[in-house]
């Protein structure tokens, strides 16, 4: 996660990685595994999260308060009671809109420039 100097809480943009794991849990909780399979299916495999860098990034996202652990359990699975389950907070939900609206200026600006054009 990157920081703007004169402001540490607020990122100035996030890693693909963080942007993803964010974004994977902005429906429901998710248990680690879950996650790297939606990070993969929401890039088209283009993002894959071996185990150290998910749960690397589920641990600076928990500590800089933007998911939190959570008691939700799947209703089926031998493994349920094992699997760590993560949400977003309130902050994660507001860092993952501000940089999908930071995202969309970035596409109207290429599109201004007519980058996306092909030429």
């Amino acid at each position: 996660m990157s920081r703007r100097p004169a402001d540490r809480d607020t990122p100035a943009y996030l890693t693909p990685a963080v942007y993803h794991t964010l974004l994977a849990l902005s429906d429901a909780p998710m248990h680690g595994y879950a996650i790297s399979q939606e990070v993969a299916r929401l890039t088209e495999g283009r993002l894959s999260m071996g185990p150290g860098t998910l749960y690397g990034t589920l641990q600076r996202l928990h500590d800089a308060g933007w998911v939190e652990r959570t008691d939700a359990v799947e209703a089926t699975g031998s493994h349920a009671e094992r699997r760590r389950y993560y949400q977003l907070t309130t902050a994660g939900r507001l860092v993952l809109r501000t940089e999908a609206r930071r995202l969309v200026r970035a596409v109207r600006l290429a599109t201004d420039h007519a980058v996306l054009d092909g030429s």
